[in-house]
């Protein structure tokens, strides 16, 4: 019996051991059919690109792709305004604060606050009593004093008389004649105290020194004022004409200072904060006498008839200064300027509807337009709209601004589709 079970015993384990092998087998064999699908999805993946890249023309831009839609505007040849910008501030051209020039209480005030006064309109008047009181006191010394001098006159005619008749010394004589010249020199004091008296009331009455606009009432009837108050009684200031005060560049003042000389008048245009909208036009009317060290600028001032009262003391403004204007200049949109890698650039339109990268060097800038020194001339087309996604020798299509900026045919649609539904949806609520 043990003769047979001998072979059974020692195949069992062979026969595992080959099951075992050939699942090994089939494990190693579906990993590397994995392995192999993988590396395959990859190759494709990366030779995709690549054979993009290669049908590609110049520029990485594919030839083939679909045109995109672009503004384009010509490059014309004209003339160009060359203007500084500067902040400027409002001054006026005089403002004075009215003071009493004498002490006393005040009366009345004649004047309304932001009433347009004139040189001379009475303001307010001090209590001029006490001063009509002074010139009385004045006046009548004056008379005392006039008497004295008169009556030493007639005794120093006497005297002389007298004297050709040898009846007195020389002596009386001289001393009458210097009495008489001290009288005289009195009166003399006498009637400026008389001109002082009347010069005071005259101060009572507080006139306007300039034309212009009253400020804010700084003293209230029945206050006692002084001539050394501070604040006095109110601010006067000149607003026609008025003056704005604006730094620009010490690199142009050469050439503000040329315009100058040769007489002409260079216009200085006033504009709100936002630069929309331009307040009033001017001329520049002089210049500092030196350079601020800290900042490299020169003040300018130039004068605005304000006619209309729209500039205000101490107001913030933009101003533009015309300074020359450059004839047969190459212009272009300003919309069209581009700046990358190759500095500053447009993208200009070719006859097979393709673009190319101009570079370009920039000269002054007037709102919208832009004058080019040099890189592209007069009669190329550039894109103005839609660069955004152009790359060298890619394919465009001209279109209008408004076609560029009307809403996708399929939103117009359903927005109609849904307007009708919403209107059928109403008229059946309401019965037809």
């Amino acid at each position: 019996m043990a003769g047979p079970e001998q072979p059974v015993e020692v195949g069992a384990p062979q026969a595992g051991q080959a099951r075992a092998w050939y699942a090994r087998r089939r494990t190693w064999f579906a990993a590397v059919v994995v392995l192999l699908v993988a590396l395959a999805g990859l190759w494709w993946g990366l030779r995709k690109p690549a054979d993009e890249v290669a049908t590609r023309g110049r520029g990485g831009f594919d030839p083939n792709a679909k045109a995109l839609p672009v503004v384009a505007a010509p490059v014309t040849q004209g003339s160009i305004d060359i203007y500084l910008n500067a902040l400027g501030t409002v001054t006026p051209r005089n403002m004075v604060t009215v003071r009493s020039r004498v002490d006393g209480q005040l009366m009345s005030v004649t004047f309304k606050e932001g009433q347009l006064v004139k040189t001379g309109e009475l303001l307010a008047e001090v209590d001029p009593r006490p001063f009509q009181v002074q010139l009385t006191q004045a006046q009548g010394q004056f008379a005392k004093d006039q008497a004295l001098l008169k009556n030493a006159q007639l005794d120093l005619e006497r005297y002389r008389t007298l004297l050709s008749q040898d009846s007195i010394s020389k002596q009386q004589v001289d001393t009458q004649e210097s009495l008489v010249r001290q009288y005289e020199g009195t009166v003399v004091a006498d009637q400026g105290q008389i001109d002082s008296a009347k010069l005071n009331l005259t101060y009572s009455r507080i006139t306007a020194p300039i034309t212009g606009v009253a400020g804010l009432r700084q003293v209230d009837p029945g206050n006692v004022i002084h001539a050394t108050d501070t604040n006095g009684l109110v601010v006067i200031t000149q607003m026609q004409p008025i003056t704005v005060l604006f730094p620009i560049p010490e690199d142009n003042l050469p050439q503000v200072l040329g315009r100058m000389k040769s007489g002409a008048a260079l216009p200085v245009e006033a504009w709100d904060r936002a630069q929309k909208t331009k307040l009033a036009t001017g001329k520049l009317l002089t210049s500092d006498n030196q350079i601020d060290t800290t900042t490299g600028t020169i003040k300018l001032r130039a004068e605005f008839p304000n006619d209309n009262n729209v500039l205000f003391p101490n107001q913030f403004v933009n101003v533009r200064m015309l300074v020359d204007t450059r004839t047969d200049a190459t212009l272009l949109p300003t919309a069209a300027i581009q700046r990358g890698a190759p500095g500053t650039f447009v993208y200009a339109v070719n006859n097979d509807q393709s673009v190319s990268v101009k570079p370009v060097k920039l000269g002054p800038v007037q709102g919208e337009t832009t004058a080019v020194d040099s890189g592209i001339a007069p009669g190329a087309t550039v894109v103005v709209d839609g660069a955004d996604k152009l790359r060298e020798g890619a394919k465009v299509e001209l279109i209008t601004r408004e076609a560029r900026n009307a809403p996708p045919e399929g939103t117009q649609h359903k927005g109609d589709k849904a307007g009708r539904a919403s209107g059928e949806s109403r008229r059946s609520k309401n019965g037809g």
